[in-house]
C-alpha cells in the first residue's frame, strides 16, 4: 500500500490521473478481487473494523477510540487490532507503553493502548487470537477494511467530509483503495467526518445502498492559555493542513507551519530547525498527539522538543450520543448470527 499521498491525489483528476489510469485500472481490479474472494477466519467474539476509502488519514484512530469508550461503558472489555504501521516489530506483540516506543510498534498503537488492549500483527487473524486470549469480547481493528482476513461483524468507513475521496482515480492516479463499489458492498455504515461537501457523492451511494449514514466531528481539546498566543506548529500525519485548522480553532496564531510525512521520524537536523525558528521568533511550539508520541522516549533534543510543545489532543465526538452503541449493539447481533450460521453447518 502506498504510503504517502502525492498532492495531485487531493485535487480535480490532472494529467498525471490520466497517465496512471491503465495503472490504476489494474490495481482496482486486483484489490477489487481481492475483496470479493478473500477467505475470512471467525474468532467467537464481535469485530468491528475502522476502514476508510482512501489511503491517507479520516480519522480512523479517534473513530476507534471512540468506540472503545463507548463499549467500556457498556461493560465491555475492547481490544485493539492493528498492523503496526511505522514499527520495526514483525511479530504478533501486545503493546506495552511502558517498553514500547513508537519505531517498534508505530505511533497509533501506541495512542490506541492508552485506552485498552492493544496488539499489532501483521497477521491479523493470529492477532485476534492474541487478543481473545487477553480477555477482550469485542476486538476493534484500526485499519484493514480492504485487506481483511478476519470476518467482520461490523465495517465502519469513515471518510472526512473536506477531503473526500480526492481525484477519485484509484491508487497509483488517486488515493482510492478499492472500486467503491467493492468497498460499498463489503461496508457496514458510513461516518462522515466534518461539515464540508466533498462525501456527499458517498453519503448518496451510502443511502441508497441502505447503509447508515453516521455524522461526527473531530474536536480538540483547548490546551490552557493557549488563545491568542503566536505558534509554530508541526505535523507528521496524513493530512497536516486539517492539524492546522484545528489549531486556529483553538485559538493559535499559526506563524510558522511545517508539514512531515505521516508517521514521520523526525531527524536531529529536524529537530533542531524546530527549536531554533521558535526560539528565535518567540513563538510556541505545537503539535500533535501522534507527534508527541514518535518524540517520547527519547533523550536529547528530542526530549526537549517535546517537552517545549504543546500537544493538541482531539475527540471524535458523534452528533448522535448513541450512534457508538448502536455500532457495537449491531456488531454483537452479527456476531451471534454468524457464530450461529457456523455451527449449523454440517460437518465434512
Amino acid at each position: 500500500m502506498v504510503s504517502e499521498a502525492p498532492p495531485f491525489w487531493w485535487q480535480k483528476a490532472g494529467w498525471q490521473a490520466w497517465l496512471l489510469s491503465p495503472f490504476s485500472l489494474l490495481y482496482g481490479n486486483i484489490a477489487g478481487r481481492r475483496m470479493r474472494t478473500a477467505k475470512r477466519a471467525s474468532v467467537h467474539v464481535p469485530v468491528i473494523c475502522i476502514g476508510n476509502f482512501t489511503v491517507g488519514g479520516a480519522g480512523k484512530t479517534p473513530t476507534a477510540m471512540a468506540i472503545a469508550r463507548a463499549a467500556v461503558a457498556k461493560g465491555l472489555k475492547p481490544g485493539f487490532l492493528s498492523r503496526g504501521y511505522g514499527g520495526t516489530l514483525d511479530v504478533t506483540t501486545l503493546v506495552d507503553p511502558a517498553q514500547h516506543r513508537s519505531a517498534d510498534v508505530g505511533d497509533e498503537p501506541l495512542l490506541l493502548a492508552r485506552e485498552a488492549v492493544t496488539v499489532i500483527s501483521r497477521k491479523r487473524v493470529e492477532g485476534a487470537h492474541r487478543l481473545v486470549k487477553e480477555g477482550v469480547d469485542l476486538i476493534i481493528m484500526d485499519d484493514g477494511f480492504q485487506s481483511a482476513r478476519l470476518t467482520l461483524d461490523y465495517a465502519l468507513v469513515v471518510i472526512d467530509t473536506v477531503r473526500g475521496i480526492g481525484n477519485g482515480h484509484l491508487v497509483p492516479g488517486g488515493p482510492v483503495r478499492a472500486p467503491l463499489a467493492e468497498q460499498m458492498r463489503h461496508m457496514t455504515g458510513l461516518l462522515k467526518v466534518g461539515n464540508g461537501h466533498a462525501a456527499d457523492p458517498l453519503v448518496r451511494m451510502a443511502a441508497k445502498a441502505a447503509k447508515p449514514v453516521f455524522v461526527a466531528a473531530i474536536t480538540p481539546q483547548e490546551p490552557q492559555d493557549f488563545r491568542g498566543r503566536r505558534v509554530l506548529a508541526y505535523a507528521g500525519i496524513a493530512d497536516p493542513a486539517k492539524f492546522f485548522r484545528t489549531v486556529e480553532a483553538v485559538g493559535g496564531e499559526i506563524v510558522e507551519r511545517r508539514s512531515f510525512p505521516d508517521h514521520h521520524h523526525f531527524s536531529d537536523d529536524e529537530i533542531a530547525d524546530l527549536l531554533q525558528d521558535a526560539g528565535k521568533q518567540n513563538l510556541q511550539l505545537v503539535t500533535t498527539a501522534k507527534d508527541a508520541i514518535r518524540l517520547n522516549g527519547h533523550h536529547g533534543r528530542a526530549e526537549e522538543l517535546l517537552w517545549n510543545s504543546v500537544v493538541i489532543e482531539i475527540d471524535m465526538v458523534f452528533d448522535d450520543p448513541n450512534a457508538a452503541g448502536t455500532i457495537i449493539e449491531t456488531a454483537v447481533v452479527n456476531c451471534r448470527a454468524r457464530l450461529l450460521r457456523e455451527h449449523a453447518r454440517p460437518s465434512i
